[in-house]
């Protein structure tokens, strides 16, 4: 996957106010301060360290949200549209605005509000944004701090990426709170493919659902989540860099692959489909693919065979966070 044309024309030409010794070392410092933790919950301190940011992390976020939030439109058939577009989006913790941008690639917008804290995310996201179309072009900012402010207004998509695994426990429930009472038709939330992002994202659930939400995606059940302890439900989406990002991210591989994990929530009831979520690699044999899933009625194991026929040529094409019908 990669970042649309537009977006990348636009981060390219922000990248050329800054040499690029520079903004490698600003990437070197920003990626160290994400790892050590050193201020939690406001790493970016300058223009220079929020254009090093959207170099390093824009990508991966925009794909880990593209690919989440079709999972969810899959969920709900008829082409994967919610109903009645379209629609209004509201992104918190918008960062410079790249879950906005994979939002406007898979729904009919009418507009878009973005919160964010930091003021040079701000005004990196902004001006990204005047390069794009339609209501990116016209996307509305407003500085919240969301572990401690009200929202204040609503929308009918809801999108949270990254951003309550910075927060303190209760600090990320009361936001996570927020945003479903914002939330129109669908609440998306991103979080990092690791425990701390998983245990995060399954208190998150059992409290929304509590509230009355309905689970979309990744789940196919409104149960308590049957991974026993130590094993964490998440997915990966490969993304493509560019010759800048390569440095940036100390690497020579052509792509990158980021693991995520989310959960999407709707307003509405959603009808159960027969099948599951594919939780690991296949395995392929001689004539037959084993799978493990997490159904409607919990973790399930099936092998699949080539008797099977269709769905055995449905197995082999399955892949790891696949929904795969039975």
């Amino acid at each position: 996957m990669e970042l649309p044309s537009t977006l990348q024309a636009a981060l390219e030409e922000e990248l050329k106010s800054l040499p690029q010794k520079e903004l490698l070392s600003a990437a070197e410092a920003v990626s160290l301060r994400y790892r050590e933790r050193k201020a939690r919950g406001f790493y970016i301190e300058n223009r220079k360290e929020a254009l090093a940011y959207a170099l390093a992390r824009m990508p991966a976020t925009y794909g880990a949200v593209h690919t989440a939030l079709s999972s969810a439109l899959a969920a709900l058939g008829e082409g994967g549209r919610l109903p009645r577009g379209p629609l209004s989006l509201l992104d918190l913790g918008a960062g410079t605005g790249a879950a906005s941008w994979a939002a406007a690639g898979l729904l009919e917008l009418s507009s878009i509000s973005c919160l964010e804290y930091a003021p040079s995310m701000e005004a990196v996201g902004k001006s990204l944004m005047r390069r794009g179309e339609g209501p990116l072009k016209g996307a509305r900012w407003k500085r919240a701090d969301l572990a401690s402010q009200p929202i204040g207004e609503e929308a009918d998509v809801v999108v949270a990426s990254y951003m309550l695994n910075e927060l303190e426990q209760s600090a990320g429930l009361r936001a996570a709170e927020k945003a479903w009472q914002a939330a129109g038709k669908l609440l998306l939330l991103v979080e990092p493919g690791t425990p701390e992002g998983y245990g995060v994202l399954r208190g998150i659930r059992e409290a929304l659902l509590r509230r009355g939400a309905h689970v979309l995606a990744p789940c196919p059940h409104r149960e308590a989540c049957p991974l026993p302890p130590g094993e964490w439900c998440h997915f990966s989406c490969r993304i493509q860099r560019s010759r800048l990002h390569k440095m940036a991210k100390g690497g020579e591989a052509p792509y990158e692959d980021e693991k995520f994990t989310f959960l999407a929530l709707s307003r509405e009831p959603v009808p159960q489909r027969a099948g599951g979520r594919v939780l690991r690699h296949p395995y392929t044999g001689k004539g037959y693919v084993k799978l493990e899933l997490c159904a409607g009625e919990g973790l399930l194991q099936k092998t699949v065979s080539k008797r099977e026929g269709a769905l055995y040529k449905a197995a082999r094409k399955a892949r790891w966070g696949d929904w795969l019908s039975l």
